[in-house]
């Protein structure tokens, strides 16, 4: 795979300057900026709103990707559309109507996206795979950043690009593949491997600071080590 899409996740960067840090990332090559929504009840971790996506959406140009980690789902779809995301993802367990929250996400303009838990079944995928622009594979159990990657995630992303390529080949449109949680420059290269097109990055990110406060460095490793 030659390209490699890279999503640093704000989750780990300094909270009280998230504008220089969004850009920081930008300029240092980052494809997408994740953003992670906890709520303290689908996940044990109470995080950010459509307020703070609202704030960073004028100090970058590149796509804003929102993980929702809410139950429910439906209500924050609209709010974070017009806060200025581009890709908002969500647990198909959280909500009651799994293809209605897809479309309505793509009816708000937003490429709209399922995320799967390290131990939940692919199936989920099946039925809706025509309303799909992404797919997001957890390598760590949702709710906080800085975890461990869990192995059993290869195999996972590998029956998940098969299903991806399987649609491709009976004419649907193209599905990004997501893995977060947990890579590093040592498994990133692993991840791509195994199928994924798009790797989220937070504390691998925003814990490698260039001297300048930058992040060139890092994201030029990860970016290498990917395709190594």
């Amino acid at each position: 795979m030659s390209t490699v899409r890279i999503a640093p996740s704000i989750l780990s960067a300094d909270f009280a300057r998230l504008g220089e840090e969004v850009r920081a990332i930008e300029a240092a090559g980052a494809d997408w900026v994740h953003f992670d929504v906890m709520d303290n009840h689908y996940v044990p971790n109470l995080t950010i709103g459509p307020l703070v996506c609202e704030a960073i959406r004028p100090h970058v140009q590149i796509p804003i990707d929102v993980h929702l980690m809410v139950e429910p789902v439906d209500a924050l779809v609209p709010l974070f559309a017009k806060a200025g995301a581009n890709i908002i993802t969500f647990h198909p367990e959280a909500s009651r109507h799994v293809d209605r929250t897809l479309q309505m996400i793509r009816d708000h303009g937003c490429k709209a996206g399922l995320v799967f838990n390290p131990a939940t079944p692919l199936e989920w995928m099946d039925h809706v795979m025509d309303r799909l622009d992404v797919v997001l594979l957890m390598s760590v159990n949702p709710g906080f950043g800085g975890q461990k990657f869990i192995p059993s995630t290869l195999p996972k992303l590998q029956a998940a690009r098969q299903r991806i390529n399987t649609h491709l080949a009976r004419g649907g449109q193209p599905i990004v593949l997501e893995v977060d949680g947990g890579v590093k420059t040592d498994n990133i290269a692993q991840i791509v491997a195994a199928g994924a097109d798009t790797c989220v990055a937070g504390s691998a990110v925003f814990g490698a600071p260039d001297a300048d406060g930058g992040y060139r460095g890092v994201m030029q490793a990860l970016k290498q080590a990917a395709v190594a």
